[in-house]
């Protein structure tokens, strides 16, 4: 039987720590395998072969090293039931392969690089952060797949809500980009389905409802009758603002890169960004109000509506994509002034534009027209979507039980 233990190996770095390892010993021949950590000689507890609980990390190293004890334990039970040679090194040689095949970490980082090269930047934008929060959190280099379990899962959810105060919804993202490149990883066959720590009976992912607010027609008439100087921020965040709601809440991104080749016979027609779906909108005659105001900036057909983009490199889809990730936060800066001065006590953001319009359309609408206007896939989409505005069918209930 194979004597599988973790070790403090004595030869330090340039930083003057001590590398943790794995060695394998089977008949008095000794193998080793790195951790990925290194601590002070001071931290280590040579009898209970844990880190010492005077190092900062040292519940998430010591949880690492169990992992990977239990790792290495499996795959030589594997080896012997197999009845393949148990040498310290083929041993070592067969846990180490299988840590170059289910590294979470290398995997991530070609996840992360696909995303790049596909010019996927807000996807981009969103997910990197939250593969490298995790990556930080366990303190590995050379994390498996296997070692992320249900446990390990649990208790970095309780990190990110309690530690780093983040709300349910964003914890929900941060576990969900993770499973994303676990099923990615089990279909490219780097990790075995065995280990998945994902499902109902496991760690179910539910994105939480989060309450949708939009302005309501008294608040739009305030911002449409805002005083604002043309040419300044303000004035063009506002119309910005406005354009999106008037054609049912557009996405900021959209707006920004709307061209005047784009608008013919009184129509909108454009393709979304975020799945290419070709939208065909009339335009309303307050959106008309706002398109012949900058006209008169027009260069050209393919020239763009608003200003953002016209200095922007067309053939370099990352400095576009900069600039209106600039012109959305420049945007909801104004927004918020904007609001503050005249007594909104909404956040007042791009985003809600289209939360704006559901409020106001409310049951006035049929959801398939709806469907269309907010280019849903799904009519059960919309309905769901739409649930968060309507609210008279409750509110006479209500009122007719308490009419006494």
């Amino acid at each position: 039987m194979a004597s599988i233990k973790v070790v403090l190996r004595k030869k330090k770095n340039s930083e003057g720590l001590y590398p943790l390892a794995i060695r394998i010993t089977e008949n008095r021949k000794s193998s080793f395998i790195s951790t990925g950590f290194y601590i002070d000689i001071i931290h280590w507890d040579q009898n209970a072969r844990l880190v010492k609980k005077a190092h900062p990390n040292y519940k998430r190293i010591n949880r690492s090293l169990m992992n990977k004890i239990a790792e290495a334990n499996d795959r030589y039970l594997d080896m012997e039931i197999k009845g393949s040679a148990l040498s310290a090194g083929q041993i070592s040689n067969s846990i180490k392969n299988a840590k170059e095949k289910d590294s979470f970490n290398d995997f991530s980082r070609k996840y992360i690089k696909n995303l790049y090269d596909s010019n996927r930047l807000s996807q981009l934008g969103a997910e990197k952060p939250r593969i490298n929060r995790f990556i930080n959190y366990t303190g590995r280099t050379d994390l498996l797949f296997s070692e992320i379990t249900e446990s390990l899962l649990k208790q970095y959810g309780i990190y990110l809500k309690n530690e780093l105060s983040l709300a349910e919804i964003t914890v929900m993202n941060h576990l969900n980009v993770i499973r994303t490149l676990y099923n990615q990883a089990i279909k490219e066959n780097v990790v075995d389905p065995k280990h998945y720590p994902f499902g109902r009976d496991k760690i179910f992912i539910k994105v939480p409802k989060t309450i949708k607010i939009g302005l309501n027609e008294e608040e739009v008439l305030k911002v449409e009758a805002y005083k604002s100087t043309p040419g300044t921020g303000l004035h063009l965040s506002k119309n910005v603002w406005l354009f999106s709601f008037y054609f049912a809440g557009i996405r900021v991104s959209d707006v920004v890169r709307m061209k005047w080749s784009e608008i013919h016979d009184g129509r909108l027609t454009y393709s979304m960004g975020k799945n290419n779906k070709i939208v065909s909108l009339v335009i309303p005659k307050k959106a008309q109000s706002i398109l012949d105001e900058y006209e008169k900036d027009k260069r050209s057909e393919n020239d763009y509506v608003f200003p953002e983009l016209k200095d922007a490199n067309c053939n370099d889809p990352k400095d576009i994509y900069r600039k209106i990730r600039n012109a959305n936060t420049k945007y909801n800066a104004h927004l918020k002034r904007i609001a503050k001065e005249l007594n909104i006590n909404k956040n007042l953001t791009m985003h809600i534009a289209r939360h704006t319009f559901g409020n106001i359309a409310g049951d006035r609408i049929f959801p398939q027209m709806l469907q269309k206007l907010y280019r849903h896939s799904n009519l059960s989409t919309t309905i769901g979507y739409q649930g968060n505005f309507i609210h008279k069918d409750a509110d006479d209930a209500l009122n007719s039980v308490l009419d006494f």
